[in-house]
């Protein structure tokens, strides 16, 4: 596609400020995305999910604070 000067190339799909778009705007690959990212976050800090010495108080903080956000980051745009 070319506007003015500008030429720009067609593609599938690309990412975006993290977040993969695609030319039909699905939105399966996104999420299936986001949810491998959210169990390689649990994955990184299941020692910590599973030890007796932290609190429950403290287990859901960690899990608030760390996996949520990679698994929800960029939601309201979906």
């Amino acid at each position: 596609m070319k506007i003015d000067i500008r030429s720009f190339e067609y593609v599938e799909e690309f990412k975006y400020l993290g977040t993969n778009l695609t030319n039909q705007n699905s939105l399966q690959e996104e999420i299936k995305c986001r949810m491998k990212s959210g169990n390689a976050c649990c994955h990184l800090v299941k020692n910590l999910l599973s030890s007796t010495l932290l609190s429950k108080y403290l287990k859901i903080n960690i899990h608030r604070t760390i996996i949520l956000p990679v698994v929800l980051y960029g939601f309201k745009t979906w």
